[in-house]
Protein backbone atom coordinates (compact mmCIF):
# COMPACT_ATOMS: atom_id res chain seq x y z
CA UNK A 1 0.00 0.00 0.00
CA UNK A 2 0.92 3.64 -0.50
CA UNK A 3 -0.60 5.90 2.15
CA UNK A 4 -1.89 9.39 1.36
CA UNK A 5 -2.41 11.55 4.46
CA UNK A 6 -4.69 14.52 3.98
CA UNK A 7 -7.64 16.56 5.28
CA UNK A 8 -11.31 15.73 4.77
CA UNK A 9 -11.82 18.42 2.13
CA UNK A 10 -9.17 16.80 -0.08
CA UNK A 11 -10.57 13.38 0.84
CA UNK A 12 -13.94 14.48 -0.54
CA UNK A 13 -12.30 15.58 -3.78
CA UNK A 14 -10.64 12.18 -4.16
CA UNK A 15 -13.55 9.97 -3.09
CA UNK A 16 -16.65 11.81 -4.31
CA UNK A 17 -15.18 13.64 -7.31
CA UNK A 18 -12.48 11.12 -8.25
CA UNK A 19 -9.97 13.96 -8.51
CA UNK A 20 -6.43 13.72 -7.18
CA UNK A 21 -4.64 17.06 -7.07
CA UNK A 22 -1.02 17.31 -8.10
CA UNK A 23 0.50 20.36 -6.42
CA UNK A 24 3.64 22.32 -7.29
CA UNK A 25 6.60 20.55 -5.69
CA UNK A 26 8.42 23.88 -5.26
CA UNK A 27 5.71 24.91 -2.77
CA UNK A 28 5.85 21.80 -0.59
CA UNK A 29 7.12 21.67 2.99
CA UNK A 30 10.73 20.95 2.02
CA UNK A 31 12.05 24.38 1.07
CA UNK A 32 14.86 22.75 -0.94
CA UNK A 33 12.52 20.75 -3.20
CA UNK A 34 13.97 20.25 -6.71
CA UNK A 35 16.60 22.89 -5.94
CA UNK A 36 18.54 20.40 -3.78
CA UNK A 37 19.16 18.14 -6.76
CA UNK A 38 19.79 21.01 -9.19
CA UNK A 39 22.23 22.74 -6.87
CA UNK A 40 24.01 19.44 -6.27
CA UNK A 41 24.36 18.77 -10.00
CA UNK A 42 25.56 22.32 -10.61
CA UNK A 43 28.15 22.11 -7.83
CA UNK A 44 29.49 18.75 -9.00
CA UNK A 45 29.79 19.81 -12.66
CA UNK A 46 31.61 23.04 -11.84
CA UNK A 47 34.02 21.28 -9.48
CA UNK A 48 34.81 18.75 -12.18
CA UNK A 49 35.47 21.52 -14.72
CA UNK A 50 37.64 23.47 -12.27
CA UNK A 51 40.02 20.52 -12.08
CA UNK A 52 40.69 21.03 -15.81
CA UNK A 53 41.39 24.73 -15.31
CA UNK A 54 39.58 25.87 -18.47
CA UNK A 55 38.28 29.26 -17.30
CA UNK A 56 36.16 29.89 -20.41
CA UNK A 57 34.20 26.68 -19.95
CA UNK A 58 33.85 27.27 -16.23
CA UNK A 59 32.55 30.78 -16.79
CA UNK A 60 30.23 29.57 -19.56
CA UNK A 61 28.71 26.87 -17.34
CA UNK A 62 28.33 29.27 -14.43
CA UNK A 63 26.36 31.66 -16.63
CA UNK A 64 24.37 28.81 -18.16
CA UNK A 65 23.35 27.39 -14.76
CA UNK A 66 22.51 30.87 -13.45
CA UNK A 67 20.14 31.59 -16.35
CA UNK A 68 18.53 28.14 -16.28
CA UNK A 69 18.01 28.11 -12.50
CA UNK A 70 16.18 31.42 -12.79
CA UNK A 71 13.55 29.59 -14.88
CA UNK A 72 12.66 27.19 -12.07
CA UNK A 73 8.93 27.95 -12.11
CA UNK A 74 8.75 27.09 -15.82
CA UNK A 75 10.32 23.72 -14.97
CA UNK A 76 8.01 23.04 -12.02
CA UNK A 77 6.88 19.48 -11.47
CA UNK A 78 3.57 18.71 -9.80
CA UNK A 79 2.96 15.77 -7.49
CA UNK A 80 0.72 13.97 -5.05
CA UNK A 81 2.65 12.45 -2.17
CA UNK A 82 2.40 9.08 -0.47
CA UNK A 83 4.27 7.22 2.23
CA UNK A 84 5.07 3.56 2.75
CA UNK A 85 4.22 4.03 6.44
CA UNK A 86 0.77 3.17 7.73
CA UNK A 87 -0.71 5.12 10.64
CA UNK A 88 2.51 7.03 11.23
CA UNK A 89 2.68 9.85 13.79
CA UNK A 90 5.01 12.07 11.75
CA UNK A 91 2.82 11.71 8.67
CA UNK A 92 -0.32 12.58 10.66
CA UNK A 93 1.35 15.69 12.06
CA UNK A 94 2.82 16.96 8.79
CA UNK A 95 0.17 16.04 6.26
CA UNK A 96 -2.90 14.75 8.12
CA UNK A 97 -3.99 17.99 9.78
CA UNK A 98 -2.20 17.17 13.04
CA UNK A 99 -4.06 13.89 13.15
CA UNK A 100 -7.48 15.43 12.57
CA UNK A 101 -7.54 14.31 8.95
CA UNK A 102 -7.70 11.00 7.16
CA UNK A 103 -5.38 8.56 5.40
CA UNK A 104 -6.26 6.75 2.16
CA UNK A 105 -4.35 3.57 1.33
CA UNK A 106 -3.84 3.09 -2.41
CA UNK A 107 -2.81 -0.22 -3.95
CA UNK A 108 0.65 0.35 -5.38
CA UNK A 109 0.40 -2.42 -8.00
CA UNK A 110 -2.76 -0.88 -9.47
CA UNK A 111 -1.29 2.63 -9.43
CA UNK A 112 1.67 1.37 -11.42
CA UNK A 113 -0.74 0.04 -14.05
CA UNK A 114 -2.56 3.39 -14.21
CA UNK A 115 0.43 5.64 -14.81
CA UNK A 116 2.25 6.20 -18.07
CA UNK A 117 3.18 8.90 -20.53
CA UNK A 118 3.83 12.09 -18.61
CA UNK A 119 2.51 10.73 -15.31
CA UNK A 120 4.95 8.58 -13.32
CA UNK A 121 5.07 6.97 -9.90
CA UNK A 122 8.49 7.71 -8.41
CA UNK A 123 10.23 6.56 -5.28
CA UNK A 124 11.93 9.48 -3.52
CA UNK A 125 15.69 9.36 -2.89
CA UNK A 126 17.20 11.20 0.05
CA UNK A 127 20.55 12.37 -1.23
CA UNK A 128 22.44 15.66 -1.10
CA UNK A 129 25.75 14.76 -2.78
CA UNK A 130 25.30 14.41 -6.56
CA UNK A 131 28.96 13.96 -7.54
CA UNK A 132 28.37 10.40 -8.71
CA UNK A 133 25.16 11.06 -10.59
CA UNK A 134 25.28 10.15 -14.34
CA UNK A 135 24.04 13.61 -15.34
CA UNK A 136 27.20 15.19 -13.93
CA UNK A 137 29.30 13.21 -16.40
CA UNK A 138 26.86 13.98 -19.23
CA UNK A 139 27.16 17.74 -18.61
CA UNK A 140 30.93 17.48 -18.34
CA UNK A 141 31.26 15.39 -21.52
CA UNK A 142 28.97 17.72 -23.50
CA UNK A 143 30.96 20.82 -22.56
CA UNK A 144 34.20 19.15 -23.62
CA UNK A 145 32.88 17.78 -26.93
CA UNK A 146 32.85 21.20 -28.61
CA UNK A 147 35.56 23.73 -29.22
CA UNK A 148 33.25 26.60 -28.31
CA UNK A 149 30.82 26.73 -25.41
CA UNK A 150 28.03 28.00 -27.66
CA UNK A 151 28.26 24.80 -29.69
CA UNK A 152 27.15 22.81 -26.63
CA UNK A 153 24.08 24.89 -25.74
CA UNK A 154 21.39 22.81 -27.44
CA UNK A 155 22.54 19.58 -25.81
CA UNK A 156 23.09 21.32 -22.46
CA UNK A 157 19.51 22.59 -22.48
CA UNK A 158 18.25 19.06 -23.17
CA UNK A 159 20.27 17.80 -20.22
CA UNK A 160 18.89 20.61 -18.08
CA UNK A 161 15.33 19.55 -18.86
CA UNK A 162 16.22 15.99 -17.94
CA UNK A 163 17.77 17.22 -14.70
CA UNK A 164 14.62 19.14 -13.73
CA UNK A 165 12.54 16.03 -14.37
CA UNK A 166 14.79 13.90 -12.16
CA UNK A 167 14.94 16.56 -9.45
CA UNK A 168 11.35 15.75 -8.42
CA UNK A 169 12.54 12.41 -7.02
CA UNK A 170 15.16 13.81 -4.63
CA UNK A 171 14.75 15.30 -1.16
CA UNK A 172 17.02 16.33 1.67
CA UNK A 173 18.25 13.38 3.79
CA UNK A 174 16.53 14.84 6.86
CA UNK A 175 13.20 13.75 5.31
CA UNK A 176 14.34 10.14 4.81
CA UNK A 177 12.05 8.85 7.57
CA UNK A 178 9.01 9.59 5.35
CA UNK A 179 9.71 6.78 2.82
CA UNK A 180 7.92 8.84 0.23
CA UNK A 181 6.57 7.94 -3.19
CA UNK A 182 5.21 10.51 -5.62
CA UNK A 183 2.75 10.56 -8.46
CA UNK A 184 4.54 13.13 -10.64
CA UNK A 185 3.88 15.09 -13.81
CA UNK A 186 6.25 17.58 -15.44
CA UNK A 187 4.00 19.66 -17.75
CA UNK A 188 6.91 21.49 -19.36
CA UNK A 189 7.95 18.31 -21.19
CA UNK A 190 5.21 18.69 -23.77
CA UNK A 191 2.65 21.26 -24.84
CA UNK A 192 0.25 18.39 -25.46
CA UNK A 193 -0.30 17.34 -21.85
CA UNK A 194 -4.05 16.58 -21.86
CA UNK A 195 -4.79 17.82 -18.34
CA UNK A 196 -5.51 21.52 -17.96
CA UNK A 197 -4.32 23.26 -14.77
CA UNK A 198 -6.77 24.60 -12.21
CA UNK A 199 -6.40 27.20 -9.47
CA UNK A 200 -7.35 26.94 -5.83
CA UNK A 201 -8.21 30.35 -4.37
CA UNK A 202 -7.96 30.94 -0.62
CA UNK A 203 -8.17 34.22 1.34
CA UNK A 204 -4.38 34.34 1.42
CA UNK A 205 -3.19 33.05 -1.94
CA UNK A 206 -3.89 31.43 -5.29
CA UNK A 207 -2.36 27.99 -5.92
CA UNK A 208 -2.00 26.23 -9.25
CA UNK A 209 -2.54 22.48 -9.48
CA UNK A 210 -3.21 19.72 -11.98
CA UNK A 211 -6.23 17.45 -11.39
CA UNK A 212 -5.95 13.78 -12.27
CA UNK A 213 -9.24 12.07 -13.10
CA UNK A 214 -8.99 8.83 -11.14
CA UNK A 215 -12.31 7.53 -12.43
CA UNK A 216 -11.18 7.84 -16.03
CA UNK A 217 -7.76 6.35 -15.27
CA UNK A 218 -9.39 3.40 -13.52
CA UNK A 219 -11.96 2.82 -16.26
CA UNK A 220 -9.19 2.42 -18.82
CA UNK A 221 -8.14 -0.68 -16.89
CA UNK A 222 -11.72 -1.90 -16.45
CA UNK A 223 -11.66 -1.25 -12.74
CA UNK A 224 -13.47 1.03 -10.30
CA UNK A 225 -11.92 3.62 -7.99
CA UNK A 226 -13.00 1.44 -5.05
CA UNK A 227 -10.63 -1.27 -6.36
CA UNK A 228 -7.77 1.19 -6.03
CA UNK A 229 -8.41 1.92 -2.35
CA UNK A 230 -7.42 -0.68 0.22
CA UNK A 231 -8.20 1.15 3.44
CA UNK A 232 -9.42 4.43 4.90
CA UNK A 233 -7.95 5.41 8.27
CA UNK A 234 -9.59 8.09 10.42
CA UNK A 235 -6.95 10.27 12.08
CA UNK A 236 -5.99 9.77 15.75
CA UNK A 237 -7.28 13.19 16.87
CA UNK A 238 -10.18 13.38 14.43
CA UNK A 239 -13.74 13.95 15.64
CA UNK A 240 -15.12 12.25 12.52
CA UNK A 241 -18.08 9.97 13.22
CA UNK A 242 -17.68 6.48 11.79
CA UNK A 243 -21.42 6.02 10.98
CA UNK A 244 -21.52 9.39 9.16
CA UNK A 245 -18.46 8.50 7.12
CA UNK A 246 -20.13 5.20 6.22
CA UNK A 247 -23.29 7.06 5.16
CA UNK A 248 -21.14 9.40 3.09
CA UNK A 249 -19.56 6.47 1.25
CA UNK A 250 -23.00 4.95 0.69
CA UNK A 251 -24.27 8.19 -0.85
CA UNK A 252 -21.17 8.39 -3.04
CA UNK A 253 -22.00 4.95 -4.42
CA UNK A 254 -18.96 3.47 -2.68
CA UNK A 255 -20.66 1.18 -0.16
CA UNK A 256 -17.93 -1.43 -0.78
CA UNK A 257 -15.52 0.87 1.07
CA UNK A 258 -17.62 0.97 4.26
CA UNK A 259 -15.92 -2.14 5.63
CA UNK A 260 -12.47 -0.75 4.82
CA UNK A 261 -12.64 2.06 7.38
CA UNK A 262 -10.40 1.75 10.43
CA UNK A 263 -9.61 4.05 13.34
CA UNK A 264 -6.02 5.12 13.89
CA UNK A 265 -4.30 3.50 16.84
CA UNK A 266 -1.55 6.14 16.87
CA UNK A 267 -1.42 7.75 20.37
CA UNK A 268 -0.95 11.26 18.99
CA UNK A 269 -1.90 13.90 21.52
CA UNK A 270 -4.84 16.06 20.58
CA UNK A 271 -3.92 19.72 19.89
CA UNK A 272 -4.70 21.97 22.84
CA UNK A 273 -7.72 24.21 22.37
Amino acid sequence: MLYHYTGFAAFDGIIRCGELRLNNILNMNDAAEMRLFMNGIQKAVLEKLKKDGDTDKIRGMQEFFHKEMAKEFLYSAYAACFSKYRDDAAQWERYGRLGQGVCIAFRENLMLKMVGGMVSLQEVYYQEDMHGHPLVFEFYRTVNENQSFSGSLTKLQELMSDAWIQSAAFKHPSFASEREFRLVVSPFISNEFPVQPKYHVTPGRIKKYYPLDLNRMCSRLDMHISDLIGEIIIGPTSSQSLPILQDYLDDCGLHVLKDKITMSSCPLRRPSS
